[in-house]
This record gives structure tokens, C-alpha cells and sequence, in this order.
């Protein structure tokens, strides 16, 4: 077997593995900033009702949804705004170059869940496993 054929033949599980691994990630920001797990100085007197707050939650059940692969597309896209709402809120004013001003990670959270939104959440997920 050639590679573009193995390629071919994993990529819908790799999309699997992307999202779920992207979730993980997503969901670190908001149980630093709901759970205080773990422990980020800066979220320590955070409001529910603030920007961040209201992230928080998003990042907690959002990240939560894209690991199960549940709701994905629809979910996926709503972090995507998420994310590029935090890029232009919190990073962009800081400066033009997002390695200057530290939105790296925004923005490719929001490409990545631009993608998921597009693409589905691949066969390991619970989406995948209702539709059959």
C-alpha cells in the first residue's frame, strides 16, 4: 500500500483524533478558569458574568461537546466565533503581529473549529454513532 492510499484510508480518523485532542486542549481554558483545575493566577477572581467568564463556560461545555463529538458541527462553529471574538477583544489591540500580541492560539482555535464545522466530527463520535 502506498502512502496516499494509507493517507487516504486514516484521514477520517486522524479528523477523530484532531477533535478530540483539540477538545482537550479547549477544555484545560475553562476548567483553569470555572474549576480552578489548574490554577491560573490571573483567573482567580473571575465573574461569571465577565468576558472571560462567560468564555469560561463556553470553553468548559463547548470543549467538552467537541471531545464526545457531539453536536460538533454546530458547536464547532459557535467556538469558532468564540475565538475570533477573543483574537480581536483581547489580542489584536495589543498589536498587529499575533506573536507579538499572543493570539496565536486564537486564531487557530478558530480555524480549527471553523474546520470541524465544515468537516463533521469524524467516525469516532457520537454524531457519527446516531447517524448510523
Amino acid at each position: 500500500m502506498n502512502f496516499d492510499a494509507l493517507a487516504s484510508a486514516w484521514a477520517p480518523r486522524l479528523l477523530s483524533i484532531l477533535r478530540i485532542m483539540t477538545g482537550l486542549l479547549f477544555l484545560q481554558h475553562g476548567t483553569a478558569k470555572l474549576l480552578k483545575i489548574p490554577v491560573v493566577p490571573m483567573f482567580a477572581n473571575l465573574s461569571l458574568t465577565s468576558p472571560p467568564g462567560i468564555a469560561g463556560i463556553l470553553e468548559l461545555v463547548g470543549g467538552v461537546l467537541i471531545i464526545l463529538g457531539l453536536f460538533t458541527r454546530s458547536v464547532s462553529f459557535v467556538l469558532s466565533g468564540l475565538m475570533a471574538a477573543a483574537y480581536f477583544m483581547a489580542h489584536a489591540p495589543r498589536g498587529f503581529y499575533p506573536i507579538l500580541n499572543a493570539g496565536e492560539l486564537a486564531i487557530l482555535f478558530c480555524f480549527v473549529f471553523l474546520y470541524f464545522a465544515a468537516a463533521g466530527p469524524g467516525p469516532w463520535s457520537i454524531d457519527a454513532a446516531r447517524r448510523k
